[in-house]
């Protein structure tokens, strides 16, 4: 069995491990931690990057610092992981989806103005499958709205628009490590500030509400309870994994978009001849990072008969989200703004296939070669 995902190690995981733990600090913010953010600081030009223990937390931490009232509004795409919405329902606040564009997947820039009223306060640009958002566009509606820019940069470390590293251009970035993810730590995130005035505050949002971060850099000789928090600190265990990883991410990311670029050269005549559409091109001044490769399907059930083929010949493919508007909760919390008909009809038809590290070229190959046995192109 091919299967969709295989967490990839680089050498030095377990051994960073086992310094931190021969170190004596195992919990959160230890030396490799602080490493990491070091590297995040210095590689992707934010002010400054906080490890969390997921990025979800991560989302939760920029949804406090928009310090929102119950009955705000925070334009975003209903085709979206749950923990988008998520974050900003804690706060009392209202997610209002956006629909999608065909080409690439992410919130149509050319709808969000048309969906902000009196009681908007932010815009989440998700940036899927690695691709950017329109961000020119999405910062102008922004700036002149006086709205609060959040990129869900989950699948998108290392990949860019018009050479700026995704994830630093709003006023707030979300990263995620999760095994699926092309930099992984198991679980883990963390918060890129980019805006100087919410810097101080993630901080002490981090650590509980406290001071505690200041207590330590000798600021204040005590450090108390300053402002509303959470846990959201990972322990030192996660930071070693990760910074063994952040070590290779050059390789791991130039290894990701070779398999992207394979698959998207062994299938292209299916697209040619309309059996399918692959995904979107990287646009001029802009790269992707390989983090993920789909199809798109004539219908649900093309997706579902080819997923069923594909498992047969011993490939695990698996689709995506289901979209956030369509759920029970989604109906609860959110509301859509106008028709959702792209995502609908795109979420009911994408499949991906399996990408990651470690997968070898005659697996590549063969998972080639058993989507073109599906349309009887072999």
């Amino acid at each position: 069995m091919i299967p969709f995902n295989k967490p990839h190690m680089t050498g030095k995981e377990l051994q960073y491990i086992a310094e931190a733990h021969a170190g004596g600090h195992l919990a959160g913010d230890g030396k490799f931690t602080k490493k990491c953010h070091a590297w995040f600081e210095e590689r992707l030009g934010t002010r400054k990057a906080l490890l969390t223990h997921s990025c979800t937390a991560a989302l939760e931490m920029a949804a406090i610092l928009c310090d929102l009232a119950p009955g705000d509004e925070v334009i975003m795409p209903s085709y979206t992981f749950v923990s988008t919405a998520n974050a900003f329902v804690l706060r009392g606040a209202v997610p209002v989806f956006v629909d999608i564009r065909a080409d690439n997947l992410n919130i149509d820039e050319n709808l969000i103005e048309a969906a902000i009223t009196e009681r908007t306060r932010a815009i989440v640009a998700v940036h899927y499958a690695g691709i950017a958002c329109e961000m020119d566009k999405i910062m102008e509606i922004a700036q002149r709205h006086g709205l609060l820019v959040i990129e869900d940069a989950a699948q998108a470390l290392l990949s860019t628009y018009k050479g700026k590293q995704l994830g630093t251009i709003g006023h707030m970035g979300c990263l995620s490590f999760h095994e699926t993810k092309n930099i992984i730590s198991g679980e883990g995130g963390a918060l890129l500030v980019n805006d100087a005035r919410f810097a101080e505050r993630a901080e002490i949002i981090r650590e509980k509400g406290t001071n505690r971060s200041q207590f330590f850099r000798g600021q204040v000789d005590k450090y108390t309870w300053v402002d509303i928090g959470s846990s959201y600190l990972p322990s030192e265990l996660i930071g070693a994994f990760l910074f063994a990883q952040l070590e290779h991410a050059d390789e791991i990311i130039a290894r990701r978009r070779y398999i992207f670029s394979r698959y998207a050269e062994l299938l292209e005549k299916l697209e040619e001849k309309g059996h399918c559409h692959l995904p979107a091109r990287e646009k001029e001044g802009s790269s992707g990072n390989g983090h993920m490769f789909y199809l798109i399907m004539e219908s649900l059930e093309a997706r579902s008969n080819l997923t069923r083929h594909l498992k047969e010949m011993g490939i695990l493919a698996v689709f995506h989200y289901v979209p956030l508007h369509s759920s029970a909760t989604g109906k609860k919390y959110g509301r859509a703004h106008g028709s959702l008909d792209v995502t609908d009809n795109l979420s009911d038809r994408l499949l991906r296939l399996p990408l990651y590290y470690d997968l070898q070229e005659e697996e590549i190959v063969k998972v080639a070669q058993a989507v073109h046995s599906f349309f009887g192109e072999g």
